[in-house]
């Protein structure tokens, strides 16, 4: 483990009108000090860039690439090799150019980096990376204070320390506007124990900013380039930044933006198309302004994926011509479960921690992927449950034996999409009866918010929960006539896109006709 300033060695500087080429090596830290000993040797084939171009490393490590007044270099970690990480588990794969430092905001930026130094050398070490390996990934934990970070604590981070999985990723809106709060988010998030990338999120940018170049200082001190790529074993990851910040009382819209359009494209054809690329993101593609000139980019790769945040619901989406889409076969965009729920909103439990379901009346959780060579398997994992929760059944408590056809059967299958076949029965030998996917709200959320109106927003233990969205994930059907009285157990089932089957039961009691 190196603290960040032990991720270059920087020589001699030279005036900063003297060059306008940056020159370093990439090299093989063989006693993992961070900084280049003698007979540490340099690394070939590595790729590096300026946010711009990319170039590999020649037969001796070496590189050299333009330098802007305003700019990062990084490596791109190649597989089989790490860089170094620091106390906080953040990769430090990265050198930031900035001589006269972030202006003034709110937030502070980068200090004065100075001149350019003569070498930026690059450490990395090996480590074994196997074809089929799993990673986390988190969407907006979004805490607006320590309190709401201890929520998190306790509600995913406790669960996650010791996970097989090899790295974490927040995809963006990693904290609630207070960018003070990075350091403690950070020392928190390392505790799971293992290297965590980070996306930036609309809510993690300086407001203050006059234009979006501007508006990823702070990130940048914490977290480096704002857009990155790395691989791991036959996984290519390709981190973007599309929230695009029109300044100050203008907001922001889902842009990729012409510098990371260049850089994709002097990228991609250093990528092997027979391996899987992975696209991060903090914006849904859908709501991504640019993302024809993406998708003419990758769309004849026969081996993509991509994953977002920021919706506060889950999804699978499978995207086509309608989404501007040209590919062979459709591309898989997943909107991914947020840690934070509704902002973690809702009752407190018995432990304190709001139970923040998110909008479409799934829970609050993070996902992991099992990538293996070109596929990629998505579990969602619920916040403080066992892993085969995934289900959540909801019909009446009782029922009048003469009219139980008319009541509905609802199936909330959390990492459910439209390749999910979902069916139900009664009891343990009945028939199953096939169910209807709808789009439509989550009848359990409805509830919630009925109750938050009864109660009145003041007299609510916690905060209220988000707005009422449609569920992309929710199945439906009548429960058959002629049912006995007495109790019955409706019995789920559902297949999920993998071939998966999940299980999940509710109990019903059907009554006698009244007289």
């Amino acid at each position: 483990m190196f603290l960040a300033s032990a991720m270059v060695s920087l020589s001699s500087v030279t005036a900063l009108g003297e060059t306008s080429t940056a020159r370093g090596v990439v090299f093989h830290d063989q006693n993992e000090n961070g900084t280049r000993d003698s007979g540490e040797p340099g690394i070939p084939g590595v790729l590096v860039s300026n946010q711009l171009e990319v170039v590999r490393t020649g037969a001796d490590g070496s590189w050299e690439l333009p330098a802007r007044e305003d700019c990062i270099f990084f490596v791109n970690k190649p597989s089989g090799w790490m860089t170094p990480v620091d106390d906080q588990m953040l990769p430090r794969f990265y050198h930031i150019h900035k001589p006269n430092g972030s202006p003034a905001s709110e937030f502070a930026g980068v200090a004065p980096t100075g001149p350019l130094p003569d070498s930026i050398d690059f450490p990395l070490y090996r480590q074994p990376e196997p074809g089929r390996f799993e990673a986390v990934f988190f969407a907006d934990p979004q805490a607006r204070d320590q309190k709401e970070l201890d929520y998190m604590a306790h509600d995913v981070i406790e669960e996650l320390m010791g996970t097989g999985a090899r790295f974490g990723v927040t995809l963006g809106d990693i904290l609630f506007d207070d960018l003070s709060l990075y350091d403690n988010h950070n020392a928190l998030v390392a505790l799971i124990g293992v290297p965590w990338y980070n996306v930036i999120g609309n809510h993690d940018l300086n407001f203050d900013a006059p234009n979006d170049r501007l508006s990823d200082e702070t990130f940048e001190r914490v977290y480096g380039p704002a857009y990155y790529a790395y691989s791991y074993g036959p996984v290519n990851f390709v981190v973007l930044d599309n929230v695009n910040w029109r300044g100050a009382g203008n907001g922001y819209d889902g842009n990729i933006g012409e510098e990371q359009l260049t850089f994709l494209s002097n990228l991609l054809p250093h990528l092997p198309e027979d391996e899987l690329l992975m696209l991060l993101m903090h914006i849904p593609l859908q709501t991504t302004l640019d993302r024809e000139r993406l998708f003419r980019l990758i769309e004849d790769r026969p081996y993509t994926m991509s994953i977002a945040g920021h919706t506060h619901w889950q999804a699978h989406h499978f995207l086509g011509e309608e989404s501007g889409w040209k590919g062979e076969t459709p591309h898989h965009h997943v909107v991914n479960v947020t840690v934070s729920g509704s902002w973690w909103g809702g009752e407190p439990d018995e432990t304190g921690v709001p139970h923040t379901m998110m909008r479409d009346g799934a829970p609050n959780g993070y996902t992991i992927i099992t990538f293996d060579g070109q596929q990629a398997t998505v579990d969602f994992k619920a916040a403080r449950r066992p892993a085969d929760y995934q289900i959540r059944v909801h019909a009446p408590e009782s029922v009048n034996s003469t009219e139980a056809s008319s009541a509905t059967v609802w199936a909330n299958v959390f990492g459910g999409s439209e390749k999910s076949v979902t069916r139900f029965r009664i009891g343990n030998q009945g028939e199953w009866i096939e169910m209807t996917r709808t789009v439509e709200p989550d009848p359990v959320f409805v509830s919630l918010k009925k109750a938050e109106e009864e109660i009145g927003v003041e007299n609510l233990r916690g905060r209220k929960l988000g707005g009422v969205v449609n569920s992309e994930h929710l199945w439906k059907a009548p429960l058959p006539a002629g049912l006995a009285p007495g109790l019955h157990r409706i019995h789920i089932q559902s297949d999920d896109q993998y071939g998966r089957v999940f299980h999940a039961n509710r109990a019903v009691r059907v009554v006698g006709a009244p007289e």
